[in-house]
């Protein structure tokens, strides 16, 4: 980056356009981010990024909270719409902080958790290295199958019946396939513990009604980022049965939010909107997207993870690329022609082996969002293929990635269809 000077306003206004123009020109298959419509981002530069709201609709703290109340009784009401449940937050700005909201509200320090570690899928907010030690928890890991790349329930249940612990923490950052809520939360119920889903990377396939539903399946609490899977702004929810409503909304304010980003907030509403009226036809054309990424990249020669359970039933792609080098090097190569994923911890690799780990994770919501189907999935897979065997220049397929992509530059699924590169001019 020592090319940049960033001395003056209008020399950062330049970055930000050129990084415009690198994604305008790029493949993303980033499994955490999508991108939103032109409606939504007209609510990011609105005066509600300037105000200030702590409490609840009709309670706040601030006085000139009419209009902005208003904004949040719809995102309550459309977000009770469409997961078709009791308790609703929206005042979560990220998805590790709705999980530190979460952990308050069900657990007290000293509590054992258990959740799945990074190497098997788990988000970092999971484990003793981020948000469930600062609550001070004990982590006590799932036995995970290799084979169907899911929990082991026997194995479960028999750990749990020792460890006691006080939570049971399902939702993954590798999520290939729906896990087993309904077990999970029989084993639970035995030894009066509760079960918290984080939905923060398929909340939009729940939204959607492609995946499980975890409320209906037995879990106390799910939480959510509201960026993945879920098309809106970065910020989260969090979604409860009734009983639990006063210990999360205390957890959440004044536990771990002041402000809540009213500008995001309003935003969210507005990609809710989008995800009742288009949410089932995108999150079905995800997974139809994933499998035929899957199956196509299995059928070039690369080790597809889950293909015993049928590669995958989320937006994701998990592949071993051992063989390449690893997911370090793969990752760092693609990027050079443009294709845009990240390397990725395996079930079978240790956490030390972060820096350059087995694995690659693909993501298809965002390029789904912009109208990509089956076959510019098969080109996708040709594309990484050709570039990580060595078949093809670099300039010959970032080429290639620039053809591909300058077809699909719309953002579907939305009232007002967009160029997904458009945005309010800042200079």
């Amino acid at each position: 980056m020592s090319e940049f000077k960033n001395s003056t306003p209008a020399e950062i206004f330049e970055i930000i356009d050129q990084h415009h123009r690198f994604f305008e020109k790029s493949i993303p298959l980033i499994a955490s981010e999508n991108l939103t419509s032109i409606a939504v981002r007209r609510c990011f530069i609105s005066d509600l990024g300037h105000r200030y709201a702590e409490g609840k609709v009709g309670k706040r703290f601030y006085q000139g909270c009419y209009f902005i109340d208003g904004v949040e009784d719809a995102a309550i009401k459309i977000t009770k719409e469409i997961f078709d449940v009791e308790h609703v937050n929206v005042q979560p700005i990220s998805g590790v902080v709705a999980n530190i909201a979460a952990f308050f509200a069900l657990t007290k320090p000293g509590d054992t958790i258990m959740s799945m570690s990074v190497p098997c899928g788990g988000h970092i907010s999971h484990d003793r290295i981020s948000a469930a030690g600062i609550r001070g928890l004990k982590v006590v890991y799932y036995p995970f199958d290799n084979d169907v790349i899911n929990i082991d329930v026997d194995e479960t249940r028999k750990i749990a019946l020792k460890e006691k612990p006080k939570v049971f923490v399902l939702g993954s950052s590798l999520i290939l396939f729906p896990q087993p809520v309904k077990e999970i939360s029989e084993i639970a119920s035995e030894i009066e513990a509760r079960v918290f889903y984080d939905a923060s990377h398929v909340l939009g396939l729940i939204a959607g009604r492609e995946f499980q539903a975890p409320l209906k399946e037995g879990a106390d609490v799910l939480a959510g980022s509201t960026h993945k899977t879920f098309f809106g702004p970065q910020r989260a929810i969090i979604l409860s049965k009734k009983e639990l409503a006063k210990k999360i909304d205390t957890a959440v304010f004044p536990g771990v939010i002041s402000n809540h980003h009213l500008n995001t907030l309003a935003g969210y509403v507005i990609a809710a909107m989008e995800m009742k009226e288009f949410g089932k036809a995108y999150a079905r054309q995800i997974i139809r997207n994933a499998k035929r990424l899957a199956e196509e990249m299995k059928e070039l020669g690369f080790n597809v993870i889950g293909e015993r359970a049928g590669f995958t039933e989320s937006h994701q792609v998990a592949v071993d690329v051992t063989e390449f080098g690893g997911g370090d090097p793969v990752a760092k190569k693609l990027e050079k022609i443009n294709v845009i994923l990240n390397k990725n911890l395996l079930p079978w690799d240790n956490i030390s082996d972060s820096r350059n780990p087995s694995g690659i994770r693909i993501g298809v919501q965002e390029v789904t969002r912009i109208g990509m189907k089956e076959g510019e999935m098969e080109r996708i897979a040709e594309i990484i293929y050709d570039a990580v065997s060595n078949r093809k220049g670099e300039s010959q397929l970032r080429q290639e990635v620039y053809d591909l992509k300058k077809e699909f530059n719309m953002i579907k699924y939305t009232f007002e269809e967009s160029p997904a590169y458009k945005f309010p001019d800042i200079c």
